[in-house]
């Protein structure tokens, strides 16, 4: 499934050595012209800057050829199966052209996202780190950051300012005591405060999100990284239930979630769940099942089918990229159930909403689904490193 980058904007910048460049255009192969039949253009020269979007914020700014030499990277791993890649030019684009790449790279970055081997590999890592903390301006080294837990209690821990949010994670479950067979439950979230102590969940952390950066960046107020649970199938508390940092995870954010109206039990419910903190029942608090509730802000579109018959539903809500995150992580769980119960089991796609487009997409994803991941080492050459000496002009 697709991750949900943008390129809302690009903004050019006049490039280091003086702005202006010479464009000689002479004979075409085959023709003989003499020297002076030869045109010079002199055109100044802008560096194109995108502004990368993750799930509504600011993840980075790059260049085309930072972009550009990425690509290449990723294809000496996974092949030609990938996205097709916008193609340089070598003059000067007008306005549309430059629209036309921007919305192009927007794209190729949805797209090239939507193969989970892709996510988890060396190459597509480290250059989304280094442009983390080259747009920012931070540094690698040794830093502290408060990872708040759902009972407003904060754990101090030891990271690299270029630690990914997969890498912050383990190091904060190893500090609650929390076995790395179970971390994967959980995940690392923004989260904004507010003076009269209201709370709101902003967005999860994506695994190759470098929470320092984000935190760094982000341009709302009182803002936090939090931890908190990250499934939604009820039936896989059950997983949880015989590791005690665990229950006190999930305890603690049943109770935060009543708290701040994030759920609403019933009056039985809550009864239950009065009686059961009295008893300092930890585990069955944790599995109380309640309705969430949403705010209303802005506007969510999904698809979904009852039979043969599909249906849109609109949600309004300031949460849309959240709640997205959280559907889609709901049909991953789906998925991996239906596929436990049985391996000829499938989610069929109905052939009228299937284009051949795809099927091919779905045949290159298989292609290139078998290749190393982000555990397995990809030796990587000096002229392979995007942020190094750029000799290529951003065309």
């Amino acid at each position: 499934m697709k991750t949900h980058f943008s390129i809302p904007v690009s903004q050019q910048r006049p490039d280091a050595l003086g702005g202006r460049y010479v464009v000689r255009l002479g004979p075409r192969r085959g023709q003989v012209l003499c020297p002076l039949s030869h045109t010079l253009l002199t055109q100044s020269l802008c560096l194109q800057l995108y502004s990368v979007y993750l799930d509504g914020f600011l993840f980075c700014r790059v260049r085309y050829s930072q972009l550009h030499r990425w690509n290449e990277q990723l294809r000496r791993v996974f092949g030609n199966c990938l996205p097709p890649f916008p193609p340089k030019y070598y003059l000067a684009m007008t306005e549309s052209m430059a629209e036309e790449r921007r919305n192009q790279l927007e794209q190729y970055l949805q797209n090239v996202t939507a193969d989970p081997n892709v996510l988890r590999s060396d190459v597509f890592t480290e250059f989304l780190k280094l442009a983390q903390l080259n747009t920012f301006n931070i540094t690698a080294e040794k830093a502290f950051l408060d990872i708040f837990l759902p009972n407003g209690r904060s754990i101090n821990v030891e990271i690299l300012t270029s630690a990914t949010a997969e890498r912050v994670l383990e190091v904060v479950s190893h500090k609650v005591g929390l076995s790395r067979e179970l971390s994967s439950y959980f995940g690392l979230f923004l989260m904004q405060s507010y003076k009269e102590g209201s709370l709101s969940v902003v967005k999860m952390l994506a695994e190759f999100e470098l929470p320092y950066a984000s935190l760094r960046s982000s341009e709302l107020e009182n803002c936090k990284v939090g931890l908190r649970k990250w499934y939604m199938d009820p039936a896989l508390d059950s997983i949880l239930m015989a590791c005690g940092a665990a229950v006190e995870l999930l305890y603690m954010q049943a109770v935060q979630d009543i708290e701040k109206e994030w759920i609403k039990p019933t009056q039985a419910q809550r009864q239950q769940l009065d009686a059961l903190q009295k008893e300092n029942n930890q585990t069955k608090g944790t599995l109380l099942d309640m309705e969430q509730t949403l705010n209303q802000n802005l506007e969510l579109r999904f698809q979904f089918s009852e039979g043969s018959c599909w249906q849109w539903f609109v949600i309004y809500t300031k949460q849309a990229f959240l709640l997205s995150s959280c559907l889609k992580k709901m049909i991953t769980e789906k998925m991996a159930k239906l596929a436990a119960e049985g391996p000829k089991m499938q989610i069929e796609v109905p052939e009228k909403n299937r284009s051949e487009k795809d099927h091919i997409r779905q045949s290159k994803q298989k292609e290139y689904s078998s290749f190393l991941s982000r555990k397995s080492k990809v030796n990587r050459g000096k002229d392979d490193y995007v942020f190094g000496t750029i000799t290529e002009e951003d065309l």
